[in-house]
């Protein structure tokens, strides 16, 4: 059993683990505005319990190609009633979604367990909030930034510069005494990548998990998935499984998607036979 601590709670990462989307924004590429109400949040958080995700998590600012930023006061305001009313109802880890240092803080004081940030703690006063809260993070690679990450990306190893940009993002969170047991990686698919340097990178997620930390997978239902399959965002299920499957078995062990109950049904089939292999 290998137990990763998310605040009050811990997580067995020896087997796979869902984390349910749930963004609160107007503008999320896939379900935006179907979740910004409060009542809304709920309902689809207990969906999501219900079809067996061990992590919540929860975002209040769009980082989709060509996304605009939003306020720190629009972010919090979004997010925090949502993280508390999660944790005064469910018994659930609640990850918060953000790059704000504002927003870490106050969403750890009420009760969230991790923080997920797209810009690996780059932001203002990051590294320093999320060091302050004592809670795992959840550090991603993104070339540029949503406005522009996707106008013609280019790497000469997308491999090796994606690697050394989460490595050096570790070494300074270890600057601001964030335990390397407390890090997760995300190689950031679809974050300032072609569809090729996004195959690469799951091709290559047992790369990432063999440099010392667990790897967290964030595909569902994106653009690579439709250039492969020429599918539209409503039907990229089966091509979201098939890539979390593919990297579930190059040992990546969180993967956060929209549709739980069919991404738990499958890591659970594949984890029965790996485990009685």
């Amino acid at each position: 059993m290998s137990l990763m601590l998310f605040g009050d709670k811990s997580l067995d990462l020896s087997r796979p683990q869902v984390m349910g989307i749930l963004n609160v924004t107007p503008d999320s590429f896939s379900d935006g505005g179907s979740f910004s109400s409060l009542e809304a949040s709920l309902f689809q958080t207990e969906k999501m319990i219900g079809e067996g995700a061990s992590i919540i998590d929860v975002g209040g600012e769009s980082t989709r190609p060509g996304a605009q930023p939003v306020s720190v006061q629009q972010e919090l305001d979004r997010v925090l009633p949502v993280i508390e009313a999660i944790k005064q109802r469910f018994d659930i880890i609640v990850s918060i979604d953000t790059s704000t240092a504002d927003v870490m803080t106050q969403g750890a004081k009420l009760g969230a367990g991790l923080i997920n940030d797209v810009r690996a703690l780059e932001r203002e006063g990051a590294l320093q909030a999320a060091a302050m809260t004592n809670l795992p993070v959840c550090l991603m690679h993104m070339k540029g930034a949503p406005q522009t990450m996707q106008h013609q990306p280019d790497y000469v190893s997308v491999v090796d510069e994606v690697t050394n940009y989460l490595l050096s993002r570790v070494s300074a969170c270890e600057s601001v005494g964030i335990d390397r047991s407390a890090i997760l990686l995300d190689p950031g698919i679809g974050f300032g990548k072609t569809l090729a340097h996004n195959l690469s990178l799951l091709k290559h997620t047992r790369h990432f998990r063999d440099l010392g930390f667990e790897v967290l997978i964030g595909v569902s239902r994106k653009t690579m998935i439709g250039d492969v399959l020429n599918a539209p965002v409503s039907e990229r299920l089966y091509g979201t499984m098939g890539a979390n499957a593919a990297t579930y078995a190059k040992g990546a062990r969180i993967f956060r998607v929209h549709d739980v109950k069919s991404h738990v049904e499958m890591l659970e089939l594949m984890y029965r036979i790996e485990r009685e292999g």
